[in-house]
């Protein structure tokens, strides 16, 4: 069902898999950043089915599928040999569901714009059911949307373009099996089952798997880290190759990483949060805005989220009406995806919409109900 791409041959190095994002391949997602990493792997890649190099699917398969799929790669590269492994978005969730099914085999992970449950499944079955209509081209131009941070099509259209190439060339029966398992994939509750080392990486401008989920990842497992790219939307290792190299290469063990991620712009601080320690290394474009990024990552993704006080649903409520009040409708934006994957259904985001009509002022509900049906009504 997988096909696997040889990216770095490296046969006698330890073996790094590397996973896709939706609508995407190894080759133009991962190459420029492999080819960047300064420790020594042999670095794999492997397609989605329908995507790539892989051929076609028949039948559904679940993300648990696609997480047997890449242990029978790995088999058949290494047999019986624990492997390093990073994904993004869906390769993020199948990184997951590789730590929880196959713990021993996975040495550690970096998970990558991704979440423990990604969108609503209400949005991925719509997707689904358009894309088995309309095929793949339907959902180019959100995609692109989607994917880059402002500015990053003007910046690197080849690659743009490249990435989009395989979108319109997936199949389309195939992509909508995968839209289907991320439907059914939420493994938020089990979080704290995954003792390997992670590295989450989220871009700041992602929309579909905001910063928060990567946080939650970050903390939820035993020995987490978190790193927040600036001007990155959901792509990161085509946006910035550079930097997710270095941050692999930290992660993985490779050589002179710390310097190269402070080079790249990126703190590193320590801090507890319960009775773990969580490394996280803050993202910033330059030193006037580092202070701030830590600000954010630390305490509001960090202490504050992950206090015992209040579970996530009622900060969500509580945040969103904040923001209602206030005006910030950028965030409120954000702020309505992450309450779906902080557990909120469509119908209680909108109960609560509707309580700021009585206490933050019809005009600002007003508002606010336009947002959040452009938003809900979005693929994630």
């Amino acid at each position: 069902m997988l096909t696997a791409t040889t990216i770095v041959d490296a046969p006698d190095r330890p073996l790094l898999l590397l996973g896709p994002s939706l609508g995407t391949s190894a080759e133009t997602l991962w190459r420029r950043c492999a080819e960047r990493l300064e420790g020594r792997h042999h670095v794999v890649g492997w397609d989605l089915p329908g995507h790539g190099a892989s051929k076609p699917a028949h039948g559904g398969f679940g993300i648990a599928g696609l997480a047997r799929g890449v242990l029978t790669l790995a088999d058949k590269l290494r047999p019986g040999q624990p492997f390093r492994y990073a994904g993004v978005s869906v390769g993020g969730a199948v990184g997951l569901q590789l730590l929880l099914d196959a713990p021993a085999r996975v040495e550690s992970a970096a998970l990558i714009c991704t979440s423990a449950k990604i969108g609503e499944s209400t949005g991925w079955r719509q997707r689904a059911e358009t894309v088995r209509a309309d095929g793949t081209h339907a959902v180019v131009g959100a995609s692109q949307q989607r994917w880059f941070a402002a500015g990053f099509t003007q910046h690197a259209p080849a690659v743009v373009t490249a990435l989009l190439d395989v979108l319109r060339g997936a199949d389309p029966e195939s992509y909508a099996l995968v839209c289907e398992a991320l439907a059914a994939f939420d493994v938020r509750d089990r979080l704290g089952e995954i003792t390997a080392p992670v590295l989450a990486i989220a871009g700041a401008d992602d929309l579909p798997t905001p910063p928060e989920g990567l946080a939650r990842i970050a903390a939820g497992v035993r020995n987490g880290r978190l790193v927040v790219l600036e001007k990155v939307a959901h792509l990161a290792p085509a946006e910035r190759p550079d930097e997710v190299a270095s941050l692999l290469d930290e992660h993985f063990g490779g050589p002179a990483t710390l310097d190269r991620v402070r080079e790249a712009g990126m703190t590193v601080r320590r801090q507890v949060l319960g009775d773990e320690h969580v490394d996280r290394a803050i993202a910033a474009t330059t030193p006037f805005t580092r202070d701030f990024q830590e600000l954010i990552t630390a305490y509001a993704w960090g202490e504050i989220w992950t206090r015992p006080g209040l579970d996530r649903r009622s900060r969500s409520m509580i945040t969103l009406t904040a923001l209602v009040a206030l005006g910030h409708h950028e965030e409120l934006a954000m702020h309505v995806r992450a309450a779906r994957t902080n557990g909120l259904t469509d119908d209680e985001i909108k109960e609560v919409l509707l309580q700021t009509a009585i206490y933050c002022g019809v005009p600002a509900a007003n508002t606010a109900f336009r947002i959040a049906q452009r938003v809900l009504g979005e693929t994630s």
